[in-house]
């Protein structure tokens, strides 16, 4: 049984998840940097942070061989606490966000991915896109001719090697060509250790420095749930980008509470919150990464890089990495939207783009995602609030109203408007066979038409309820002569 489950979700793709893995973890190391000076802390915060929340998360985490480390989503919401209260602040606050990601999970905070609309979703990615297309531009900064040469010998590389084997993944083969190239010729070239200053230490388990008052936790709690929020945000979003990449399911549920264990984690060995990367995740599955091994591998191979080939890393040419990204943004656009633009509905498209548009702009993927499903559900109400009535008279001079369309709030008051009261004959049914009640002011709104008719002393008959319908009257208390 347990070497079943081993086989299953670690040992049915060992090599590939072991190569894509050594990929990933060479991809991680700018990345993290980078985020760490972005919230204003040392640069090994944010890998001691890749590192635990990897490892941490290949082994509790609901969506195999996605990559959770340092994110810039999450590092853009540190700087303001870092420079107000100290890093020992962003580690408590870590440790906060890890324990409301928790939580938000046993409350299966999960299920909730299901309501981003495919508009949505398609935004997000396309923006994620074009974002890290946009982070790599920095790079060219003061560059000369030989930082673009070596972006497109490393393109090169990564696009025509899979023409002759799929061996090894052409991205790491990239990487270490382009490296051994630059050392040899001692290239003139800006390297990782230009980034930052890279310590050859392992994390150690460590306590925040901080008084345990309600004063602190008042202090970090608005910027853990907002960690939180958009951690989750990310990391479902991602998880449903590799369902459909590998056409295998995951475990939302799981995978937020894997989050807020492998931040808590994080935080308390010196690291920063972090959640799922799009871009290493595309890396990953693209190099035939599939299986938590894979995750485990990418941390346990960034640690290791850290501390034995520590002099090594510092000199890999930032150029190569920038191809490796550019890779990376070019495979996640979802190219086939732009040729669907014109040809799906067009408030899908709008929405599309809105998304997009408040991404890129903010930086903030959970404002645009969250954008995004509120203009789904703005357009979604706009086109459920349509309800008619189609009036005859039957043989016994009996008028029947047949209700079409959703009655709620939003078509509550369109409701009372079909019927013409004084008009009406003595008798009234209102069939509702092709009609769902909704809520209480559907209710309401059904015992307003009733009590018009009886104060003109006409009697109303409701018939057609479905039993959600009738349950939901029954409920409510509404006296109404229905016949079913």
């Amino acid at each position: 049984m347990l070497y079943h489950k081993l086989k299953n979700s670690w040992l049915f793709n060992v090599r590939r998840d072991i190569l894509s893995g050594m990929t990933v973890a060479l991809a991680l190391i700018p990345e993290a940097i980078a985020f760490s000076i972005l919230a204003g802390v040392d640069p090994m915060v944010g890998l001691y942070a890749s590192f635990c929340i990897a490892v941490t998360i290949s082994i509790v985490g609901g969506r195999m061989g996605m990559i959770s480390a340092a994110t810039g989503a999450m590092a853009s919401l540190m700087g303001p606490l870092v420079v107000k209260h100290g890093i020992e602040y962003l580690f408590a606050a870590t440790i906060l966000t890890g324990i409301i990601q928790y939580v938000m999970g046993l409350l299966k905070f999960g299920k909730f991915i299901t309501f981003i609309p495919h508009s949505v979703v398609t935004g997000f990615v396309n923006a994620l896109a074009i974002i890290i297309f946009m982070a790599q531009l920095p790079s060219f900064e003061g560059a000369t001719w030989l930082m673009y040469v070596m972006v497109a010998a490393t393109l090169a590389i990564i696009y025509l090697l899979p023409l002759v084997t799929k061996a090894v993944p052409s991205a790491l083969v990239a990487i270490i060509i382009m490296t051994i190239i630059s050392i040899t010729f001692n290239l003139d070239l800006r390297t990782v250790g230009d980034m930052g200053e890279i310590t050859q230490k392992l994390p150690f388990f460590h306590l925040p420095d901080v008084v345990l008052s309600l004063d602190m936790i008042w202090t970090i709690l608005p910027i853990s749930l907002a960690l939180a929020v958009v951690g989750i945000t990310e990391s479902l979003m991602t998880a449903t980008i590799v369902d459909e990449m590998t056409e295998t399911k995951s475990d939302k549920n799981k995978e937020v509470k894997g989050q807020g264990i492998a931040n808590v984690v994080s935080g308390l060995f010196g690291g920063m919150a972090g959640c799922a990367m799009i871009g290493q995740t595309v890396i990953n599955v693209k190099s035939g990464g599939r299986s938590r091994l894979s995750t485990l591998v990418s941390g346990v191979v960034l640690l290791f890089l850290i501390l034995v080939l520590g002099s090594v890393v510092k000199q890999i040419p930032m150029g190569a990495l920038v191809g490796v990204m550019f890779m990376v943004s070019i495979g996640t656009f979802d190219w086939n939207s732009l040729r669907t633009l014109t040809k799906i509905p067009r408030s899908d498209a709008v929405i599309m783009v809105v998304t997009v548009a408040v991404v890129v702009t903010t930086s903030d993927l959970a404002i645009g995602v969250i954008t995004g499903v509120i203009l789904s559900a703005l357009n979604f109400g706009w086109r459920l609030a349509k309800i008619k009535a189609n009036a005859s008279v039957d043989e016994k001079g009996t008028k029947v109203y047949r209700i079409t369309g959703q009655l709620f709030f939003g078509t509550m008051t369109h409701f009372v408007d079909l019927f013409d009261f004084r008009n009406d004959p003595e008798s009234v049914v209102i069939d509702f066979s092709s009609s769902h009640v909704w809520d209480h002011s559907a209710v309401t709104a059904i015992g307003k038409a009733i009590t018009k008719y009886e104060q003109l002393g006409k009697k109303v008959v409701i018939i057609g309820l479905n039993e959600e319908s009738k349950k939901l009257i029954e409920q409510v208390g509404l006296a109404a002569p229905t016949n079913h």
